[in-house]
């Protein structure tokens, strides 16, 4: 799996913390992250799709 570097700012840290570790959401920051990434892109999805600018993978 790719690793990414990125810079974020200390609070995003504080709060996502407190969502990490036995007894949070999350197991690891990692895993925190990519649900983040994985729920963000979905709601794109959506978005685009009420705007008529979704891909499909439909052939014609």
């Amino acid at each position: 799996m790719p690793k990414v570097s990125v810079e974020i700012p200390q609070e995003l840290l504080d709060d996502l913390d407190e969502h990490v570790g036995d007894e949070g959401k999350f197991v690891n920051r990692s895993d925190a992250v990519r649900a983040s990434i994985r729920k963000t892109l979905d709601m794109f999805d959506e978005i685009d799709r009420r705007h008529g600018r979704a891909e499909t993978d439909e052939v014609e």
